[in-house]
């Protein structure tokens, strides 16, 4: 299950304005890379609608069948609000309905598969070998 716990409002390319629904999945126990301790976090995903704002509004809270699932995608940067460092996804959260079918792996060539992550890398800002 996950609720509805928000709403944002948007607008299309033409300029009209919309609203997404923000979903939350259940509690997850997480273990920090960093501490070694569990943590708690739940995922989040974000759904258009054709919803008016009042509408929206009264559906926070709500429950609906479904998970929020990682869905593989185009990389894109991303910039983490605490830090302030820019990294590189290649997944977005979105919501998967019930009984509907996972979505479908996005295949990489055998080239692709070759190539580095380069999140692995040093970002010590040395551009040169040593």
């Amino acid at each position: 299950m996950v609720r509805i716990i928000g709403y944002k409002e948007r607008e299309n390319e033409e300029g009209t304005p919309f609203f997404l629904l923000e979903l939350q999945g259940g509690i997850e126990m997480v273990l920090s890379q960093t501490t070694n301790r569990y943590y708690a976090t739940a995922k989040r995903a974000f759904i258009s609608s054709t919803f008016d704002e009042a509408t929206c509004n009264a559906l926070t809270g709500t429950e609906m069948p479904g998970r929020i699932v990682k869905e593989e995608c185009e990389p894109y940067q991303y910039v983490i609000k605490e830090t302030g460092e820019e990294i590189t996804l290649a997944h977005r959260w979105a919501y998967l309905p019930e009984d509907a079918p996972e979505p479908k792996k996005i295949e990489k060539s055998p080239t692709e598969q070759l190539e580095a992550e380069v999140s692995t890398f040093s970002t010590n800002g040395v551009h040169e070998l040593v």
